[in-house]
């Protein structure tokens, strides 16, 4: 448990682009009072990623907040660590730790393990699969009591 964190070994970021929805989170700053976020990703011309991501502010059925951003890999290797850029100067490392092998579901980090979303395809999950990424996270050095199911 512990030590650097492990991400998977590739991503393929065609299918990795779309819609995902959070199923769970570590509280952030920056998403107080979110509810039904989504993060939907797709391809740019200069090759980097355009960056979606949307919450209800308040409540499930409050105003849509959004905000757009950027993503790029830094190592290309895998595709797993990327960095995400929302407003310029300020970026954040973006690292998939964990991914469904039909790319239903995906888990992303930080190095420092501060942050942490759990993504879907679909809006809620299996408790069963759930249960299995919870497990995989312990060993990876999360906590997973401190995530906030959707």
């Amino acid at each position: 448990m512990g030590g650097d964190l492990q991400t998977v070994p590739s991503v393929d970021l065609n299918r990795y682009l779309g819609t995902w929805y959070e199923v769970a989170r570590y509280p952030n700053r920056f998403q107080r009072d979110c509810f039904r976020s989504t993060a939907t990703y797709s391809l740019r011309e200069d090759g980097d990623i355009a960056v979606v991501n949307a919450c209800r502010r308040g409540g499930p059925d409050g105003e849509e907040k959004r905000v757009e951003g950027k993503a790029w890999v830094v190592e290309e290797t895998t595709n797993a660590k990327l960095r995400v850029r929302f407003f310029w100067p300020f970026w954040g490392s973006y690292w998939i730790i964990d991914l469904g092998t039909d790319y239903e579901y995906a888990v992303v980090g930080h190095p420092s393990r501060t942050y942490l979303w759990v993504l879907s395809r679909t809006p809620t999950m299996d408790d069963a699969v759930f249960a299995g990424i919870a497990h995989r996270l312990r060993l990876n050095g999360y906590d997973p009591a401190k995530l906030i199911r959707q």
